[in-house]
């Protein structure tokens, strides 16, 4: 098992998927710190890599004209960051900020979606569980969406 394979194993994301496919991602992983304030990534930047939190917390925020940003969803240790490496263009979704000191494995997208060719099993599993990720994504977006623009009325049938 590559340096990464164990510890990916323990990560809920992974948890029961096929020990050579967690080695070939394993193999395209390295680790990365960010700093409290610091962004990961921004919204319509080329998406060219995806994170696994190790520890740290980081906020999904979207700005919204003339209200600046807005939290979506802050994500912890153990949770997926990034899903825009697996739907063309290849564009991140969001941005992403470090809201404390924060450890993540990185994934190189291109090489993982390189793999996913080579092995439809392998692709086949992880959009399966990027599609799970995706659709929490969604639900908290709309939470949120709801939260900032739901007239009362609507908020009281929420």
């Amino acid at each position: 098992m590559g340096s990464y394979g164990a510890l990916l194993a323990e990560i809920a994301f992974f948890k029961g998927m096929h020990q050579r496919h967690i080695d070939a991602i394993a193999a395209c992983a390295s680790a990365v710190q960010f700093k409290p304030g610091e962004y990961l990534f921004r919204e319509g930047q080329e998406s060219r890599d995806f994170h696994v939190i190790e520890r740290g917390r980081v906020a999904l925020e979207i700005r919204l004209p003339g209200r600046g940003p807005i939290t979506l969803e802050t994500l912890g240790d153990g949770e997926l960051l990034g899903w825009s490496w697996l739907i063309p263009p290849y564009k991140k979704a969001f941005d992403a900020r470090a809201v404390e000191a924060t450890r993540a494995i990185v994934f190189d997208a291109a090489v993982v979606r390189g793999k996913c060719d080579q092995d439809a099993g392998l692709g086949y599993d992880l959009l399966q569980r990027f599609c799970q990720v995706i659709g929490q994504r969604l639900q908290a977006t709309r939470l949120q969406l709801l939260d900032v623009y739901g007239t009362p009325a609507a908020k009281a049938h929420a």
